[in-house]
């Protein structure tokens, strides 16, 4: 056992800032360097690790209204850096991940709220209040895929699958979710994606040091930095 609990040294915070370091590899490889499959193949891993921190923060947060409310804005605050550094421009054709996450938390709340509790006597869930739950699911799946949400209906299912298996083992609970990424997102770079897996089952459970608004703050500002350093560096080839 304490081999096995020695093996698991992640916390939160280590994987955050693993799927962060993943996530500029992707960018970066996308705005500068799309000739590079590589960059690509680094930043596949970034995906399934957020989407299970997010799982993580709604479990764990105090108030889900509040974190609900923190992914709504800074959705809104990331959407235009996105727009400038993947497109050069502000339109609606594509929409950024934390947007994506801001409808998988609602689907989460949508699906608890409508399960329910386990019953008193025979202590499980309903299951017609679960299948209700799980079609709620879908129809929020199906919003993230309306608005164009990046990565669309496969974030939402991800999340929703990483929280249904929350009581599992731990070396079980991650692969639902990476398989299903890996399964559905297998074109070029995306094979790479099932590596995810190695970090999160080397996660402790331990929420780490924390630096939450780092977390949220990096998204839109190492976007933001991508198109400055694009609009330099397009100016002096001009």
């Amino acid at each position: 056992m304490g081999k096995t609990q020695g093996i698991r040294c992640l916390d939160g915070t280590m994987l955050k800032i693993i799927a962060m370091i993943s996530m500029v590899f992707d960018h970066v490889g996308d705005v500068f360097f799309p000739e590079i499959a590589w960059l690509r193949m680094v930043g596949r891993l970034a995906m399934p690790i957020f989407a299970f921190c997010i799982t993580e923060g709604y479990i764990h947060t105090r108030s889900r209204n509040k974190y609900l409310l923190r992914m709504g804005i800074f959705a809104l605050v990331s959407e235009v850096p996105f727009d400038l550094a993947f497109e050069g421009n502000i339109n609606l054709s594509h929409q950024n991940i934390m947007l994506s996450f801001f409808i998988s938390i609602a689907a989460l709340m949508l699906f608890d709220l409508i399960r329910g509790s386990k019953s008193e006597i025979k202590g499980r869930y309903s299951v017609w209040r679960t299948m209700l739950g799980a079609l709620a699911v879908v129809a929020m799946a199906a919003v993230a895929m309306l608005v164009k949400a990046d990565y669309t209906m496969f974030a939402v299912a991800a999340v929703f699958l990483f929280y249904v298996f929350k009581d599992v083992n731990h070396y079980v609970r991650p692969i639902p979710g990476v398989a299903f990424l890996a399964l559905t997102r297998t074109m070029g770079y995306y094979c790479t994606t099932g590596l995810s897996i190695v970090p999160l089952l080397l996660y402790n459970g331990k929420k780490g040091k924390g630096l939450k608004w780092l977390f949220y703050a990096f998204y839109p500002g190492h976007l933001l930095l991508l198109f400055l350093l694009k609009l330099l560096l397009t100016g002096q080839a001009a």
